[in-house]
């Protein structure tokens, strides 16, 4: 394989929009099969699992004031810090007083328990997880009563330590007043006048007399406020949500995301299995032009693969004509890829153009190949046709039974010689059998047998096995799989070989080992067939 030719076999082909939908379509049983596995997922979940309870209790903050019958000044309804009152719930002090009250391990309930905040508003959400729709209840109620009684405790403790700092003022500010008085004298009233000094001890007395009063007052206030940090508005009660409620919602999501799974494995199956697709690209990877494309033989398509070997033939008989003798030697890499289909409704075709054909094929085709035949003969009768001067000496002297030689018609000469010309009329029957001219075996010798002759149209096609084929004539061999038997490889180094490629079938790989053992034997390659697919 040349430069060239190295570069075009390695050549990522570009995947189209057409390709995204096509892939899926042609690798049915890949997404099929992730799809299946998917639900299968999805139905152990859902029956083999138990079904998840989901409790939630829902918790309204609200700052700590003073005075909760006046409004509180700016700001004060942002006072609360969202994110320091999910850490409190979420802590340490929560999860083991929950876990005490229902009895379960710390590490379980802080699986089981998660808070959120909405956005925007002083709530916590309490959710408890659970197999029982009773404990997933008691759970978020607990947790979110547990909240509530940590973060009481904790304003507890904050008041504690305010009022206590309260005492300490007050007892110094006391002790202070108590000095200013000692300097106060008692008869001060019964003087005419008032001392300087005095009057300085009886105005710090009464303004310590003054902040004592607003300690006290700030000390009663702080005594008297309300330290709930919130209330439960919602709690938790049956009937709760599982995880198995929507199961149909489930089921749905798991068919689209095997769809989806197996769309993308379909596509990596095809990334990895490049095979061939197009005429474009079975071109690139052999080197030769395209004779055409044959459709698939089945029930309804057995007359559309016929009508394309017909313009298949036609590119054939071009070299045939300027190669007289030389076999055309069908091949391809394996035996599923259409070849002996090809073969013989390309032989059908050249036999309906007049010609007599020699079809060599392997024994245990045969049985398939004399149904094709006896259709075509059907589908075009035999017809007489004009021996030229020689062709009946290639018949031997005598034709197959079944076949009429007339005496010559007067008129105008249609050869050299016009008393030899003779005209040969087929009579009507589903096939001839006759024994043939003589031939000669090209590779071995044959066994004895005489070859089934049919006659289609003007031609004849004589169905034998190979290594039984003439020398001489039009011979189109159906050789066997490259990959196991060299016998075709060979038979197209004394002719031409054509290439037989399936559409989605044929490796790219196996494709271009073939064309390395055909360009290292020096045969020359006449060009490719696509089968398979709707159309050419």
């Amino acid at each position: 394989m040349d430069a060239i030719d190295s570069v075009a076999g390695n050549r990522q082909r570009v995947v189209g929009f057409a390709d995204v939908v096509r892939i899926p379509l042609r690798r049915w049983r890949t997404v099929l099969a992730v799809t299946g596995l998917v639900l299968l997922a999805v139905a152990g979940y859902l029956f083999l699992l138990p079904a998840t309870y989901r409790g939630t209790a829902v918790v309204v903050l609200r700052p700590v004031v003073t005075d909760p019958f006046t409004l509180p000044s700016s700001g004060a309804d942002r006072a609360i810090n969202m994110t320091a009152e999910t850490g409190v719930a979420t802590g340490n002090d929560v999860v083991d007083a929950t876990s005490r009250a229902l009895s379960r391990d710390p590490d379980d309930v802080r699986d089981a328990l998660s808070v959120e905040v909405p956005t925007g508003g002083a709530v916590l959400r309490f959710d408890y997880s659970d197999d029982s729709e009773a404990r997933a209840a008691a759970g978020a109620n607990t947790a979110a009563q547990t909240y509530l009684s940590v973060r009481e405790a904790i304003y507890q403790k904050q008041r504690e330590a305010l009022l206590v700092s309260y005492d300490s003022t007050l007892r110094q500010l006391t002790d202070q007043r108590k000095a200013a008085q000692k300097g106060i004298p008692k008869d001060t009233e019964d003087s005419g006048g008032i001392d300087p000094q005095v009057q300085a001890a009886l105005d710090q007395v009464a303004a310590l007399n003054d902040q004592i009063a607003q300690q006290a007052n700030q000390k009663a206030k702080i005594a008297s406020a309300d330290l709930s940090p919130g209330a439960i508005t919602a709690s938790a009660r049956a009937p709760l949500p599982s995880s198995h409620d929507a199961w149909l919602l489930y089921l749905f999501a798991g068919v689209l995301g095997g769809m989806l799974l197996g769309t993308v494995a379909a596509h990596g199956r095809e990334a990895l299995d490049r095979r061939v697709r197009s005429l474009d690209q079975a071109a690139d990877l052999i080197g030769t032009p395209a004779l055409g494309a044959v459709r698939a033989p089945g029930r309804h398509t057995a007359d559309a693969a016929a009508a394309d070997a017909r313009y298949v033939s036609l590119a054939l008989l071009k070299w045939i004509e300027t190669h007289p003798g030389r076999p055309v030697v069908m091949l391809s890499g394996r035996d599923d890829e259409g070849r002996s289909a090809v073969s013989v409704n390309v032989a059908v075709a050249i036999a309906e153009s007049g010609q007599d054909v020699w079809l060599v094929a392997a024994p245990e085709l045969h049985d398939g190949i004399r149904t094709v035949l006896f259709a075509a003969q059907k589908r075009t009768p035999p017809r007489a046709r004009v021996l030229r001067p020689g062709e009946m000496q290639r018949h031997n002297g005598s034709p197959a039974p079944g076949v009429t030689v007339l005496p010559a018609v007067p008129g105008p000469p249609a050869a050299d010689d016009p008393e030899t010309t003779l005209v040969i009329e087929h009579t009507a029957g589903q096939a001839v059998l006759a024994p043939p001219r003589p031939y000669m075996p090209a590779m071995g010798e044959g066994d004895g047998r005489r070859p089934l002759v049919v006659a289609i149209g003007g031609g004849v096609v004589r169905l034998v096995a190979l290594g039984e084929q003439p020398m001489a004539g039009v011979a189109v061999i159906d050789a066997p799989p490259s990959d196991v038997d060299e016998r075709g490889v060979r038979a197209a180094q004394y002719g031409v070989a054509v290439l037989v490629v399936a559409r989605d079938s044929t490796r790219n790989r196996d494709l271009t080992r073939l064309v390395d053992r055909l360009r290292s034997a020096g045969a020359q390659t006449a060009g490719f067939v696509l089968t398979g697919g709707k159309g050419a």
